[in-house]
């Protein structure tokens, strides 16, 4: 078997309410406890601060920690735009983006923010990716779509990352598909060990039909987690949509040890990038102590 290096990052929800001097304090956090990377959920409505805007700040006030989206939503952007804001924020945080892209959650209203509807998505979705690299990495980028048509564009400056590599969401066939096609990396959340082992399987035979390969040290999870119980909004808003066979204590653990554990099953079957995230009210955290006990308990899972 392969080894690969197992990296712990921090991740703040869509329902997070962390903002202003508490958000730029748990940067600090996260920088001296030498978490790897601090990753940003975006939900229009909800007090989660836009990802690039939060990414950016994070980045100007560290110099190790990577940043990333867990997920951004991509269809609804202009990805001429996106690509020159994520190429300048990688030159201007010496290379520390982590990109990763999803289809937005399932709920109408979040959809109709980005003037998008379910059924377009996935097409708009595809299209938007490939011009993203291609202004990445090409100096002109002529492009005819169904939702873009543009000629002769070019995007300054490059990203340091050449290109950056992409992690896609998703744990659908559709969504497994479209990670063998098209993206770097895969980053499922709510997910089982054996469901996340199956769908790293589907991924790479996908991969392989397109004759592409994903890299081994690509695999990733996102774990959300609580220290005295799941949220009930969180059982019936998202657990609620698996099938009735998944226990919710399966896919977030409850404690430090349970989530140690679910790590260590994670890892047997090939993931090596996490990144875990508090559950529950926040308003009350206290995020050094919360951290500092974090640090202790999942960085020696790193090698």
């Amino acid at each position: 078997m392969t080894v690969v290096k197992v990296r712990i990052g921090f991740g703040l929800g869509a329902r997070t309410s962390v903002n202003g001097a508490d958000f730029l304090a748990l940067v600090d956090d996260l920088e001296r406890l030498q978490f790897d990377s601090l990753w940003m959920s975006e939900r229009i409505a909800s007090h989660a601060p836009d990802p690039v805007v939060a990414m950016s700040m994070a980045a100007a006030r560290t110099s190790r920690l990577k940043v990333g989206m867990s997920v951004m939503v991509l269809p609804g952007r202009n990805p001429v735009v996106l690509a020159k804001e994520l190429a300048t924020l990688d030159v201007m945080s010496g290379g520390r983006l982590l990109p990763a892209f999803g289809l937005g959650a399932a709920d109408a209203r979040e959809h109709n923010s980005f003037a998008v509807t379910r059924e377009t998505r996935a097409a708009i979705f595809n299209e938007a990716l490939h011009i993203m690299r291609a202004c990445w990495t090409e100096e002109s980028v002529t492009f005819h779509g169904r939702h873009f048509s543009f000629d002769d564009v070019s995007v300054l400056p490059k990203p340091i990352q050449n290109p950056p590599d992409v992690w896609l969401a998703g744990i659908a066939d559709s969504e497994l598909r479209r990670v063998g096609r098209l993206a770097d990396g895969w980053l499922p959340s709510f997910i089982t060990p054996t469901e996340a082992e199956v769908g790293w399987h589907k991924i790479n035979d996908e991969a392989a039909r397109n004759d592409r390969t994903i890299d081994p040290e690509h695999f990733g999870v996102l774990i959300p987690y609580s220290l005295d119980a799941i949220p009930e909004q969180v059982i019936a808003t998202v657990v609620s949509r698996r099938s009735s066979e998944v226990d919710p204590n399966d896919i977030i653990p409850v404690g430090w040890q349970r989530l140690v554990e679910l790590i260590h099953k994670f890892i047997a079957v090939g993931a090596s990038k996490f990144v875990v995230i508090p559950m529950g009210a926040h308003a009350d955290v206290n995020w050094t102590a919360h951290l500092e006990e974090a640090a202790s308990i999942l960085k020696p899972l790193e090698n």
